[in-house]
């Protein structure tokens, strides 16, 4: 055997994060970016998604004008459109998740052919498993924080206890998000408490 050959590098853990609404995924995302973790919310990736004509172009046709600002996609209008026509949803969701993956495909990619790789690559998806993209990822996480927690940062943030409800109602509850994931962190106290929660996290997966 040859002595100064190397051991290729081990291929990054492929990471589908998750969590309730308040639940602080944001502030999971932020602390791995610490760990050296590269990190992609999928949420930004629509909001690009939201400002490119050609998509704008086709929601307005279908939803009308009244769902554009500036030329781009608002997507609160687009929710109310939505809301007042279900079926919209499904339309929506072939026109825009194909793009999503297609950009977390290349995001991951470009991770993968650093060298070193990193030893992880998170995504953060808020309808993992609603969306059937759960298998796409090596593994889940859910972020979990309780029910009163996550109420009185949504409130902190603008998003009324009605809003709040409607929006949950489209999802799997917090502990079906839980039960599902194959990890969970949980986020009910400070910010210093994610770190070693994560750090023994990737141990566990790397």
């Amino acid at each position: 055997m040859n002595a100064g050959r190397q051991r290729p590098p081990q291929k990054p853990v492929f990471v589908g994060l998750t969590g309730a609404i308040a639940s602080g995924k944001s502030t999971v995302l932020a602390e791995l970016e610490k760990l050296g973790v590269p990190t992609l919310s999928s949420d930004a990736v629509v909001h690009a998604i939201y400002e490119d004509e050609e998509v704008a172009r086709l929601v307005a046709e279908r939803f009308g004008d009244q769902v554009l600002i500036d030329g781009k996609v608002d997507r609160e209008a687009l929710a109310t459109e939505i809301f007042a026509e279900p079926e919209g949803r499904a339309w929506l969701e072939q026109l825009i998740w194909p793009r999503v993956g297609a950009k977390i495909f290349e995001f991951r990619a470009r991770h993968e052919a650093t060298n070193p790789p990193p030893r992880a690559i998170v995504v953060e998806v808020p309808l993992l498993f609603e969306s059937g993209m759960d298998q796409a990822f090596d593994c889940t996480v859910a972020v979990a924080a309780p029910d009163n927690v996550r109420r009185a940062r949504a409130e902190a943030r603008g998003t009324g206890v009605s809003e709040l409800d409607a929006r949950e109602a489209r999802q799997l509850s917090p502990a079906d998000k839980a039960a599902r994931a194959d990890h969970v962190i949980n986020n009910d106290g400070p910010p210093t408490s994610l770190p070693p929660q994560l750090t023994a996290l990737l141990n566990k997966l790397t």
